[in-house]
């Protein structure tokens, strides 16, 4: 055997024992974690991201719902699960962000995850049955403050944005008491709110978007700094007396800490791919949202600063999960 021909054998030979487990990654189907139940919001965005994925991978992406605990459940079986890229996470603000500035968690963001992806950024919006007394944000205040014992507010989950936005809402209007309704996700929420059971919603706008349209919720005031594309006639709360007021929420993929190369080398072109696409890119927008493209370390820097940005107005408002 000449010289070179023994070396090329070598590396061959090198490179086949190397890693086995991930030389033909995917070879099976991949589950994609979500924190909240189907049809809210995080599952309206993952199942589009998941189809198109499984079209470019060649293998099934199959949805793992595991809601509760304001997304941290989902957080936590996705840090502790086997790196080796059959485990994805649609995650977002809260259980990332806000939920380690409020107690003592399971696992450690950013430091438990491989960061991958972000899918799309928006605010919430605050929508009330159409029956409701007020028709308005500036009556429901008033009519916040003249019966406090009659009024609450719902969300998906506690440590959500939703949460923290009603909350800042809360000290920013100047209401001496306003309790929080935590759901096990946006559509069941929403449920509520349509069968009255909770006065007024802080929502995701995917989970409200179709029932807003339908006429069955009413939408008051979106929560991010500038108006929803797809609710361009709602006011911000800056416009409407509350100024500087923004609690936007973001939607990303993460895996476990310490994804290989040889999983990522196929795994981050593809997403890049499926979230490029028009028709995800249209579907995040009917959601609500506006596309976001980072890389995987500029994902990791946002989570870093919107820790502490989140951390401080916790801290400013006083906050405290009971």
């Amino acid at each position: 055997m000449h010289t070179s021909s023994a070396a090329l054998l070598a590396c061959v030979l090198l490179a086949s024992a190397s890693s086995p487990a991930f030389a033909e990654y995917p070879d099976k189907p991949i589950r994609m974690v979500i924190g909240y139940t189907p049809g809210g919001g995080a599952d309206n965005l993952a199942r589009p991201v998941s189809e198109k994925l499984s079209k470019l991978l060649g293998q099934s992406v199959v949805m793992d719902y595991r809601p509760g605990a304001g997304g941290s459940i989902a957080a936590e079986v996705t840090a502790r699960a086997p790196a080796d890229g059959y485990t994805l996470h649609l995650t977002d603000s809260g259980p990332m962000t806000i939920l380690p500035n409020l107690r003592k968690l399971p696992y450690s963001s950013p430091g438990d995850f491989s960061m991958l992806a972000m899918v799309g950024s928006g605010g919430t919006v605050v929508v009330t049955p159409p029956n409701s007394p007020a028709t308005d944000i500036a009556q429901m205040v008033s009519l916040m403050k003249q019966k406090p014992a009659e009024w609450s507010y719902g969300t998906s989950g506690v440590g959500g944005v939703g949460h923290l936005a009603g909350e800042q809402f809360k000290v920013a209007a100047g209401l001496p008491k306003l309790t929080h309704v935590p759901y096990k996700g946006g559509a069941p929420a929403v449920a509520e709110l349509m069968g009255n059971h909770v006065p007024v919603l802080f929502s995701s706008l995917g989970s409200a978007i179709a029932h807003i349209n339908g006429g069955r919720i009413k939408a008051l005031a979106v929560t991010s700094e500038k108006r929803s594309s797809m609710l361009p006639d709602t006011p911000t709360l800056a416009e409407l007396g509350y100024p500087g007021f923004d609690a936007s929420i973001w939607f990303g993929i993460v895996g476990p800490r310490g994804l290989p190369p040889q999983v990522t080398d196929k795994l981050l072109p593809a997403l890049h791919a499926a979230l490029q696409d028009p028709t995800v890119q249209e579907w995040i927008r009917k959601e609500g949202y506006e596309p976001v493209q980072m890389t995987p370390q500029q994902m990791r820097t946002q989570v870093n600063e919107d820790l502490a940005r989140w951390g401080k107005t916790i801290k400013d408002a006083g906050l405290k999960i009971e």
